[in-house]
């Protein structure tokens, strides 16, 4: 089965060409970096604009990359959340034309599930179930049981903040450019994590859940003071300053997603770990991991899956068709939170 995948949930407009859910024929993206760079973070109305101006051409890009003509497609997947509303419907809208022009079914896939399979297709080994999914990205923190492909249980969520979200709002701190976690990894190469005493926050009676708010005030208080400016300058800030910072703050975050993770697993007799989102990527995560569960499977997505992209939605999607037998309906609206 041909799956072609569509993804455009934020500020990445990605297609993609994949058979029988594995097998991937193109996976092309385009950036919008560059459009939200000089902001410090994504402008809503700015990403559905370039949405509706690349779309067609990286459809027809990922066709072209695949060898397969439109008429060759079986099925068509889109990310129909959660997201950004306006950026979602133009995906959506998308898929449900050409699903109609060629007379093939299309089905809706959850962003943040796609995130999890996209471990899943990078490790084609069998998987022993139940695992805990770890999503860690710029608009999502989670804990996840799996029981399946598409059978999950919530198990711990961020209350405010997502990871990925308060290494960008710390990069910004510091007058560092968007997106702010490479930013901060590759400063905290060089940075002394004992520095700063930073502590990430507790939930009072949900122990597996995350808060990262506190940790970010925290963090301006360390670069400002207790009686801090929001809007002081930052040219007091030399490069170690902003390396011990950055050691500091990444320590504080990672201690605590790797120490709420492992607990998850144990309580739900989980011997694999399977992770996803774009914080994945961070080296010293995964490094940190492995020292601290050298007895876990750990799976992590490949370079090109740990971002958004669209064949994680067309690989999801080959597995919701085959579930559902039938694929969606036009009435399928865009959702910008799906609950698990």
């Amino acid at each position: 089965m041909l799956v072609l995948g569509i993804e455009s949930t934020c500020d990445e407009t990605a297609c993609a060409v994949v058979k029988d859910g594995r097998d991937i024929l193109s996976n092309i993206v385009t950036s919008q970096i560059d459009l939200h760079a000089e902001y410090g973070g994504v402008v809503p109305e700015l990403s559905c604009r370039r949405h509706v101006d690349v779309i067609i051409p990286v459809i027809e890009k990922a066709l072209q990359e695949a060898k397969v003509t439109l008429q060759e497609i079986d099925l068509i997947a889109v990310a129909y959340g959660p997201g950004l509303i306006g950026a979602l419907l133009i995906g959506l809208t998308a898929a449900k034309t050409l699903s109609l022009a060629i007379n093939k079914p299309f089905v809706g896939v959850n962003h943040i599930e796609a995130h999890l399979y996209a471990a899943l297709m990078s490790h084609p080994q069998n998987i022993t179930f139940p695992c805990m999914g770890v999503i860690l990205s710029g608009g999502h923190t989670a804990l996840v049981r799996m029981d399946d492909v598409g059978s999950y249980t919530l198990i711990g969520e961020t209350i405010d903040d997502a990871i990925g979200e308060a290494f960008d709002k710390v990069a910004r701190m510091m007058d560092l450019p968007y997106p702010g976690g490479p930013q901060i990894e590759a400063l905290a190469l060089n940075g002394d994590r004992l520095r700063f005493d930073f502590k990430p926050g507790k939930v009072k009676g949900s122990p597996l859940d995350f808060s990262f708010s506190g940790l970010k005030t925290a963090v301006l208080y360390g670069i400002r003071g207790q009686n801090c400016n929001a809007t002081a300058e930052q040219s007091k800030l030399s490069e170690q300053d902003k390396a011990d910072v950055a050691a500091a703050f990444q320590h504080a975050a990672f201690k605590d997603i790797i120490s709420k993770s492992l607990l998850a697993a144990k309580e739900h007799n989980c011997h694999t770990l399977i992770f996803g989102g774009g914080v994945t990527n961070n080296k010293t995560l995964r490094q940190l991991f492995s020292e601290q569960a050298p007895h876990l499977n750990l799976l992590w997505p490949s370079a090109g899956l740990s971002l958004d992209n669209a064949a994680m939605i067309a690989g999801l999607g080959y597995h919701v068709f085959k579930k559902k037998g039938k694929g969606d309906t036009f009435e399928l609206q865009a959702a910008t939170r799906i609950a698990f």
